[in-house]
């Protein structure tokens, strides 16, 4: 069994007992346990109840943060002519056309999100076995497959986080930064579990919203109480 440091066992400690909390309840403890060197990230998993592998019971979508993610998101975009000048302008950091994507073939993959003009989709078709098992593959229904190449790299440096629910039917996703004031952790977790909630596939049965924990990169998770997780 790996060895639990100090630090691990300490925030357990402070966990026991506390379970389906408010999400404030959540943050203060989860941010009184937070004892890494670096700035760790607030995380949200929620369990839902669907199976992915039917498709009309696939949960996918994005979100903006009202607070951002404090997270730097490196864009990559494929576009040409006037489109790839867009993109340069709005601050994307890699643009590029088949010289991208032989880039990406030799496994060099050096940006967080990917976006492409519907044009350039036959040569992004090429890459799926890349990008798709790392969530990078551009697509429309997650507005990374657009013209307005301008406002999407706004949007994913901007504070926007895609999800998508994995086969266990679980979603999780990094929602800011441990530093940032607790409250505005707690708008950006119930901004994020809205979102989901809107993006509940018409074949979902039974319950949709199973559970949600909140937790540090490193930290142990605790439970969160459901009413007190959406917006009211």
């Amino acid at each position: 069994m790996a060895k639990v440091g100090k630090r691990t066992r300490a925030a357990r400690e402070a966990f026991v007992g506390k379970d389906m909390v408010s999400v404030e309840d959540a943050v203060a403890l989860i941010k009184g346990a937070a004892s890494a060197k670096f700035d760790e990230t607030l995380e949200v998993a929620m369990n839902l109840g669907v199976d992915p592998r039917h498709a009309d019971q696939m949960v996918r979508g994005v979100v903006t943060l009202p607070n951002g993610t404090g997270k730097t998101v490196r864009v990559a975009v494929f576009a040409r002519g006037a489109k790839a000048d867009e993109a340069k302008a709005a601050g994307a950091d890699i643009v590029g056309a088949e010289d991208l994507m032989e880039t990406i073939q030799s496994g060099k993959i050096e940006f967080d999100r990917c976006i492409a003009t519907p044009d350039m989709m036959p040569l992004v078709g090429r890459l799926g076995k890349i990008l798709g098992p790392r969530n990078l593959m551009p697509n429309p229904k997650v507005g990374t497959v657009t013209m307005d190449v301008a406002g999407a790299v706004g949007n994913a440096k901007g504070g926007e986080v895609q999800f998508k629910v994995e086969k266990a039917g679980v979603i999780h996703a990094g929602v800011g930064k441990i530093s940032f004031d607790a409250e505005k952790l707690a708008q950006n977790v119930r901004a994020f579990v809205d979102a989901v909630n809107r993006a509940k596939p018409a074949g979902a049965k039974g319950t949709y919203l199973k559970k949600v924990s909140l937790s540090s990169t490193m930290g142990p998770g605790v439970s969160v109480d459901l009413a007190s997780a959406t917006s009211h």
